[in-house]
């Protein structure tokens, strides 16, 4: 493949990801882009906004020239769209609160364009100043739940929570956090009145092996904010159980519609596919908070690559021995050797549409 095709492909998966976080949102930034195009994981983003890695390039999975390129390319795709620029402050979630780092060089210019989110110009005055606020203002200090024993490096003390320091995990009594209660996740009105009822705040994350990130587990904060946000909620019970089931209605609504125009397009690639296990596709591919690809940057922008990805998964399991395979202890790289001329196979039939069928050649 020569330079000039490499770079056509490169602008369209970085328009993909960079349309479908604009379309999420209403503005769009560079690690959206990095993450939407795989070549920034969620895990790596989370470090780096806790100040435990020096720059953000170095965690990324291309080199220096491809990076430029790409960025090159999503300026000039928000400048077409006739985004508005905003440049924004990113800080570390630590109590220092310094400035992050993005590139290798540290170069101003190159520092500015990757702070620059790129805001749509539908948005109003209003709703533009409030996001620059959000997205400028301070972070959440966050604390750990780690998987592993651990000691503080201050007073070679433990405990369920750490914090990062530069010198290594402090405990809460260290790090003058010991005072605050512990909130789970799980209602987001009680959390979100918490913690604004408290003056002093910690989101509380856990690395999960599965998804290779930090997910958030719940917040610590003062015992008497904890309280005052219980008995508001109380207070609007019913209000708040009534939003939550238009709310739900309105998601279930959408996945559905997702989900048909994802089966469109498996249907327009794969004319051969038959209609109800298009949508049986789409579904799974496209199921909420499952982390498939359906529900990436890409995947809700539809993009070719990560429909394909959707099909050959699905025949891969069903339309295979595949699953046997790993079951009998098969490496799964090894099992997927196994079964590529079935899948492509199938893939063939399924791009040629009804009418044509491609059959196996005999065995010699």
């Amino acid at each position: 493949m020569n330079a000039s095709a490499d770079t056509s492909k490169l602008e369209r998966r970085v328009v993909a990801a960079a349309e479908a976080a604009l379309g999420e949102r209403g503005f769009v930034s560079a690690i959206d882009v990095l993450v939407g195009v795989g070549w920034l994981a969620p895990g790596h983003v989370d470090q780096w906004r806790q100040g435990r890695v020096e720059y953000l390039e170095r965690v990324t999975n291309a080199n220096l020239h491809k990076l430029s390129t790409a960025m090159a390319i999503f300026r000039r795709w928000a400048k077409a769209r006739g985004l508005l620029p905003s440049e924004t402050a990113y800080v570390a979630r630590t109590r220092d609160r310094r400035e992050l780092r993005f590139s290798a060089s540290g170069d101003p210019a190159i520092e500015r364009a990757y702070r620059t989110h790129w805001v749509s110009p539908t948005l109003s005055e209003a709703k533009r100043q409030r996001l620059v606020e959000r997205q400028s203002g301070p972070p959440d200090l966050v604390v750990i739940s780690p998987l592993n024993d651990w000691t503080c490096t201050t007073c070679s003390g433990t405990g369920n929570h750490l914090m990062m320091e530069d010198a290594g995990p402090v405990c809460m009594g260290c790090a003058d956090l010991d005072h605050l209660v512990f909130l789970p996740s799980g209602d987001a009105a009680l959390t979100r009145r918490a913690k604004k009822a408290s003056r002093l705040s910690a989101v509380v994350v856990r690395f999960s092996r599965t998804r290779h990130r930090y997910e958030r587990q719940g917040a610590l904060v003062e015992e008497e904010a904890l309280t005052l946000a219980e008995e508001a909620c109380l207070a609007d019970e019913e209000v708040r159980r009534r939003r939550r089931e238009r709310d739900e209605a309105a998601r279930v609504e959408h996945d559905e519609a997702f989900h048909a125009e994802f089966a469109a397009e498996i249907s327009r690639l794969f004319p051969g596919c038959p209609q109800m296990r298009a949508l049986a596709i789409a579904r799974h591919a496209g199921t909420r908070r499952s982390g498939r690809v359906g529900r990436t940057a890409a995947g809700r922008a539809l993009d070719e690559r990560v429909i394909a990805l959707a099909v050959v998964a699905s025949i891969r399991h069903l339309d295979t021995a595949y699953d046997d395979l790993l079951m009998a202890g098969v490496d799964r790289s090894d099992a997927r050797a196994r079964v590529r001329d079935e899948v492509e196979l199938l893939l063939e039939n399924w791009r040629h549409g009804p009418g044509r069928r491609i059959t196996p050649p005999p065995p010699t």
